[in-house]
Formats: C-alpha cells, structure tokens, sequence
C-alpha cells in the first residue's frame, strides 16, 4: 500500500501510533481550563470528586483527542508538506484508520459526556461539532485563520472553564464573572494559537489555509497574537481590583509583565522562537488563569 510519502504501509497503526495521532501533549490546556472552572465555582469538591474527574477526562482524552484525530485527517495533505513524518502522511497510520478513530473517539466522547448530565453533554456536543468544523470540509474553519482559532480557543478555554463551573455547580449556569473570565482567556488563547501557525507555513500558502501568518504576514501575525494574549489579560486584571481581589490582580499583572519582556525576543524572530514562546510564555498565561480563578473562590468565600 503507498503512502503520502511514497512508502510501503502496515495494513494497521500501532499502539503507539494512534497514541501519537490522539496528542497527549495537547490535552493540558483544556484540562487545565476546566480545573479553572472548578476552582473558580467556590463549591468544595467534597461530593463531586467523580465527576470533576470524569470531567477533566472528558475534556482532554475524550474531546480533545477527538479535535486531533479529525484535524490530522483533513490535514493530511498539508502535513505531507510541513510534517510529512506524521503518523498518516508517513503512513504509519495506513488507510482510513485516521478518519475511523476520529469517528470512534467522537462516540467515545459523547458516551462519556451523558454521564456529566445535560451541561457537560450540550458542552462537548458543542466542541465536537466545532472540532469538526474546524477541519472538515465543506466548512473548514481553518482555512480563515481568524475564525479557526476562534473556534479553537473557545473550545480550549472558555468553554472547558465554563464546563468545570457548571459540573460543580450540579449542571446550573455558572455566575456571570465566571463566564466572563472563561470569555476572556478564550480571546487571549486565539494568541496561543497563532503561535502554532508559525511552523507550517509554507504548507498552509500552498494548501490555501489563511492561517494569519499568511494573511497577515510573519511580523504582522507575530504582533496580533501577542496583542490577543496580552489585552484580554489586561482588562482581567481590572476586573480583579473591582471585584475587590488586588493581591490577584497584582499577581496576574506581574505575570502579563514578564509575558510582554518575553513576547520582545519572539517578535525580534517570531518563526524561530514561537515554540519557544510557547513552551515559555505559555504556561506564564495559564497560570493567570488559575490565579483568577481563585480570586473567583475567594471572592465567592468573602460573600457567603
């Protein structure tokens, strides 16, 4: 059997194949926003540990993975140019296998879903369907960059924070300052995202993907991802200190300070250092989403 490559197959992947084609590296960010969501709901976990748990499968073994199955599958074309040794254009993952595991993963997911009742059903049909979106013709968001890390960060973010408040909230609508914060890390995450466009470039121009570094060109890209991290997180620091949380919103400010002196060298080169961005400035956000969230909880302690 040829391949993408031009190389001979194995009639089935691996283990560790479909392991490589599901990403574990990339499930923490939404696993990580759905702790967010719990921590920020002010509940104590006393009798919701199960299903605070199954969430965070839920979000990242389940939903997320689904998201990469189905993205490399539509994409495999694209990474036969910017990374041909991929588990489908390398061949590793022969045939259809890549669009079969991304169907299971999607009936795994929903299956896992209707145990965390209606919230956390509606919540992952939602990013299933913009997973799906996302990738798959004839709507494939990403090939308008704008809207493809839009529909990304959402799902990453805000819609996984959004989830963790309503699961401990026993499926009610989370309290509006929780949404609001879970709205604002998605607006900054379409940043984080741009920084995954750096290094397929090439690919994305001769594909017709309109990823911003395409768009807009290298240094424009560059400037516009550090302005979506970078602003959201400034108004969530006011809203910190309104909302009577000024040790919170001075830790987040400090944080976005020791972003923006990193974000000067990654603009100085934004293709060679984006994944040095992303392994560095990165989890300097995230944390600022944790140090929000529990401004939320202690907010939330001072009231009752």
């Amino acid at each position: 059997m040829a391949t993408l490559s031009g190389t001979s197959a194995p009639s089935r992947p691996s283990l560790a194949t479909v392991a490589e084609l599901l990403k574990p590296i990339t499930w923490f960010p939404p696993m990580w926003a759905f702790g967010c969501g719990v921590v920020a709901s002010g509940l104590p976990l006393a009798d919701r540990w199960a299903m605070v748990l199954l969430g965070i499968v839920l979000a990242g073994p389940m939903v997320c993975a689904t998201s990469q199955a189905v993205n490399d599958w539509f994409d495999r074309h694209v990474d036969a140019i910017n990374e041909p040794n991929r588990p489908i254009p390398s061949g590793r993952m022969p045939g259809r296998w890549g669009l079969y595991i991304a169907v299971l993963w999607t009936g795994l997911s929903l299956g896992v879903a209707s145990l965390l009742g209606p919230w956390g059903f509606v919540a992952a049909l939602i990013g299933l369907a913009l997973a799906w979106a996302y990738s798959a013709p004839p709507i494939r968001l990403k090939r308008n960059g704008w809207w493809g890390n839009a529909a990304c960060a959402l799902c990453y973010e805000g819609l996984a924070w959004a989830t963790g408040a309503a699961v401990m909230a026993f499926g009610t609508l989370p309290q509006a300052s929780s949404l609001g914060l879970a709205l604002l890390y998605s607006a900054g995450a379409h940043g984080i995202m741009t920084l995954n466009d750096f290094k397929s470039i090439e690919g994305d121009r001769r594909m017709g993907i309109g990823s911003l570094p395409v768009r807009l060109g290298v240094d424009g890209a560059a400037r516009a991802a550090c302005l979506f991290m970078l602003l959201p997180q400034a108004v969530v620091v006011a809203l910190l200190a309104v909302w009577q949380c000024p040790w919170h919103a001075l830790a987040v400010a400090g944080l976005m300070v020791a972003q923006a002196a990193m974000m000067r060298s990654f603009l100085a080169n934004p293709i060679a250092r984006a994944t040095w961005y992303s392994g560095f400035g990165v989890p300097l956000y995230v944390l600022g989403m944790l140090v929000s969230a529990f401004a939320l909880r202690a907010a939330s302690g001072a009231a009752g």
